[in-house]
């Protein structure tokens, strides 16, 4: 049975149990959602997990390092995002896939979980104890489950601001295959998690750029994150089936575009932003 995952899913709110890692087929990765990951692809298909110390020898991220979760870690009584900034340690399960992909994520793209862990923490330090605003939500929702979308005409984005998903995926698959439109990176490391059950069909939470080269795009969208012109509201954030990309799913025919649980009509009143850039 194919399931589709809702926001609900991403968010948080409905615990997702990821695969142990015995259990996941290494044919799994040759997904497209995790093409952006592939020159650290042996460390998602090695048959142990590595350690946390070794992970962050390996990832060396500049400033940051992974900092293995235990009681002594988190006796600090520090958010996990002021701890990030102020003493550069990003906390990580040991043996956790969840984890495993967001540090995956900090080696790729640190621009971006950089401007992310900026802006969080400039809301922590603005908010009550316990509360959070709709910018903090949209930050959120983007490291989770985000994904950057590159066009090279805004027109493009025009069946996706009615979703018209049979105009944007099926009847355009050919500007998909041309690169007119593109998945520029996959940022949310839940996603990824996510994709271990291929069966699942994903929702991407998405930034579009005018662009036509993917490091262009992933720059824009940093800046854009660091200046706070970008992720103060989710309603921001443009959902995208991302079984409907066409070469992202086995099973892509007319009748599954019909599908209204995955391929969503728009609700009234929706309006989407116009594309970075």
């Amino acid at each position: 049975m194919i399931a589709v995952v809702t926001a609900a899913d991403i968010g948080g709110r409905r615990r997702f149990s990821a695969p142990p890692r015995e259990a996941v087929d290494a044919a799994c990765f040759a997904q497209p959602i995790y093409a952006g990951l592939s020159d650290m692809q042996d460390l998602m298909v090695a048959p142990s997990w590595p350690t946390i110390a070794a992970l962050d020898a390996r990832l060396a991220l500049p400033d940051k390092h992974l900092a293995e979760q235990d009681e002594a870690l988190l006796a600090d009584g520090l958010h996990y995002e002021t701890r990030i900034a102020g003493r550069g340690q990003i906390a990580t399960r040991a043996d956790n896939w969840h984890d495993l992909f967001n540090a995956l994520v900090w080696a790729r793209y640190p621009t971006i979980k950089r401007a992310l862990n900026r802006q969080q923490c400039r809301h922590i330090a603005a908010m009550a104890p316990g509360q959070r605003n709709r910018a903090q939500a949209a930050l959120t929702q983007f490291d989770e489950s985000g994904v950057i979308v590159r066009v090279r005409e805004p027109a493009l984005l025009r069946a996706w601001d009615q979703h018209d998903w049979q105009a944007l995926l099926w009847d355009g698959a050919g500007q998909w295959r041309r690169g007119d439109i593109a998945v520029a990176a996959v940022i949310g490391h839940a996603l990824l998690e996510q994709a271990l059950v291929p069966e699942r069909l994903l929702v991407g939470k998405c930034v579009v750029v005018q662009s036509d080269d993917d490091a262009t795009a992933v720059a824009a969208v940093a800046q854009a994150i660091t200046d706070g012109a970008l992720l103060n509201d989710p309603l921001e954030l443009r959902p995208l089936p991302l079984a409907g990309i066409p070469g992202w799913h086995a099973r892509q025919e007319a009748a599954f575009y019909a599908r209204a649980d995955y391929f969503r009509p728009l609700r009234p009143g929706r309006v989407y932003p116009a594309a970075l850039g």
